[in-house]
């Protein structure tokens, strides 16, 4: 779910199909009813992140609990990162577009 802010950025960029989440099999949970909102961050753009499979395994395992959703995170490319720096638009998480400072937890992939 993209957030209004982002949206108008959207246009601006090289590939905006990288920060609209919405694929295939991508989990979407209710805030209200999950006890721990985690952030997984993926230090690097999403079609590197999306390739990782160790990734698809702990986001699928993490989300397997009803009281956990984990929300994807990857780091924007230049073009998208410069304009959210200029526009002071922080980093967000896919599935429901909030900034990663809403999280209960952040986890980055161990390999960086």
């Amino acid at each position: 779910m993209v957030n209004s802010e982002v949206e108008k950025i959207l246009p601006l960029v090289q590939k905006p199909a990288r920060y609209i989440g919405n694929e295939l099999n991508s989990i979407v949970k209710d805030k209200s009813k999950v006890d721990v909102r985690w952030a997984f961050c993926f230090p690097d753009i999403y079609e590197i992140g999306m390739s990782h499979l160790g990734m698809k395994i702990l986001y699928g395992a993490l989300n397997s609990e009803d009281n956990f959703w984990c929300e994807r995170v990857f780091a924007p490319d230049s073009d998208m990162e410069n304009i959210m720096r200029e526009r002071s638009i922080p980093l967000f998480a896919l599935e429901s577009g909030d900034p990663v400072s809403e999280f209960d937890i952040i986890g980055f992939t161990l390999q960086y």
